[in-house]
């Protein structure tokens, strides 16, 4: 059983003791660490603050402690109920909020859980704030407001609409070709709350909806991270319902896999890549994704005479530099999709109507589309490493043997050769490094991987 807190927020398992797990009393202390903050730097002695979560069978009760310690502040608390990540970004600034959280573990299996925290423009908090409460929290610097202060909690549960209606109006989604097209489409969403957004989005773009999955009961019937092997169910169900193609979301509706009409995986990794060749064919731009994704964003960039930058690994850090990029698009290789035209965060919502409109207006089959895009295949590794010994002078020592090739240090180190790359960097947790390879076939991105496991091992003498 675990507890991670971080800058980004606190995920753990539920049940188990304090301090070690995602007990109530973490729920408690690292809310109200949220509400210490948010007063802070709000000034407000009654902010606003949204909150929704997905389906995890712990969500309601999380709910409850989070939304209660936020009164106790005498913070104001909007309640979305049921709803996706994306969608609390959304109502953050639609309803004028000064931050939002959302009880989500991603694409974690049912026995965790997380608070997801936001600022007031519904976006992540950066490294600094992340910092100061967890200082909050370490020290228990909470000062609650006395009986005629509390605040107060408000239930709107008709954002997923809203959110849903924002994207239609968004000016690249073409409902209409959609309709024109007749598309049949398989959604397995987990069973938690993609099983609410995307049904009803499809449906409101005239496609015909199979569901599987889409009983927002927390019950996930297979690991929830969108990934081939777990995926089975919906590859059987495509084929069998001659759909034109299947689609698949995590838990909380941030990261988006297409299936093919054949019941093949279009690719985690290429969910990104066809919404930007969209966008970028529409409105030329710059794009930008981390440094773990797929090379193929870069090729389509630049065919669309666009420039394309890599940041660090995580979602803060890729909004960052697309800030810095003016970039028109932009996510991670996990499916995440972030278009400013909304907001900046990662949004499935996004992601499936911009899709649909490229394959409306390119009226080809989903493989057809796919087999459009440069190949690249990818793999992922760690080695283990023992605890005394010096990660960061192992990845250095990686560094000076690759020197002569175009080397990254923004996050561990990445070195791009001519036809593939491999990307190094260490958990902050546990002494391993993790290991993303890509080539021209599965067979070279293993064999890179295989090479620089070795060249690991040699450099730290294991």
């Amino acid at each position: 059983m675990t507890l991670i807190k971080s800058i980004s927020g606190i995920r753990g398992t539920i049940g188990g003791k304090v301090g070690e797990n995602l007990t109530p009393v973490d729920a408690v202390k690292f809310a109200s660490a949220y509400g210490t903050w948010l007063k802070n730097a709000s000034q407000k002695e009654h902010p606003t603050v949204v909150v929704g979560r997905d389906a995890r069978i712990s969500g309601a009760m999380i709910q409850q402690l989070v939304m209660n310690s936020l009164v106790g502040l005498g913070i104001h608390v909007v309640d979305l109920g049921l709803s996706t990540t994306p969608t609390v970004e959304v109502a953050v600034p639609l309803e004028k909020a000064d931050g939002g959280i959302i009880l989500t573990a991603s694409h974690n299996p049912k026995q965790w859980n997380a608070l997801k925290l936001l600022d007031n423009k519904g976006e992540f908090l950066n490294a600094e704030n992340g910092k100061k409460i967890l200082d909050i929290a370490e020290n228990d610097d909470y000062h609650f407001a006395e009986v005629d202060d509390l605040g107060t909690i408000t239930t709107n549960d008709t954002y997923i609409d809203k959110h849903i209606e924002e994207v239609l109006n968004l000016s690249l989604v073409n409902s209409e070709i959609v309709k024109e097209a007749g598309f049949k489409v398989v959604v397995d969403a987990v069973n938690s709350t993609g099983g609410i957004a995307i049904p009803k989005l499809l449906e409101k773009m005239g496609v015909e909806v199979v569901e599987l999955y889409c009983e927002p009961n927390g019950h996930f019937p297979h690991n929830p991270e969108p990934l081939k092997e777990h995926l089975t169910d919906l590859s059987e169900l495509v084929v069998k319902e001659k759909a034109h193609f299947g689609l698949t979301v995590d838990p909380d509706v941030d990261r988006l896999a297409f299936m093919s009409e054949d019941g093949e995986m279009f690719g985690e990794e290429y969910t990104l890549v066809a919404c930007a060749d969209f966008v970028l064919g529409k409105t030329p731009g710059n794009t930008v994704s981390n440094l773990s994704s797929s090379r193929a964003l870069r090729d389509v960039t630049e065919k669309h005479n666009g420039s394309y930058e890599a940041s660090a690994v995580g979602e803060v850090n890729v909004v960052t530099k697309m800030k810095a990029n003016n970039a028109v698009i932009g996510g991670e290789g996990n499916g995440g999709i972030i278009y400013p035209e909304l907001h900046y965060g990662r949004d499935s919502l996004v992601g499936v109507a911009l899709f649909l409109t490229h394959l409306a207006e390119k009226k080809c089959s989903v493989s057809e589309l796919r087999n459009s895009y440069p190949s690249y295949f990818m793999s992922k590794n760690k080695v283990q490493l023992t605890p005394e010994l010096n990660v960061d002078e192992i990845l250095k020592g990686f560094h000076n043997k690759h020197i002569a090739e175009e080397v990254s240090t923004i996050d561990g180190v990445k070195v791009d050769f001519s036809e593939s790359w491999v990307h190094l960097r260490k958990s902050n947790t546990e002494p391993i490094i993790r290991i993303y390879t890509e080539a021209l076939s599965q067979e070279k991105a293993n064999q890179l991987a295989n090479e620089t496991i070795n060249t690991l091992k040699e450099i730290a003498g294991i």
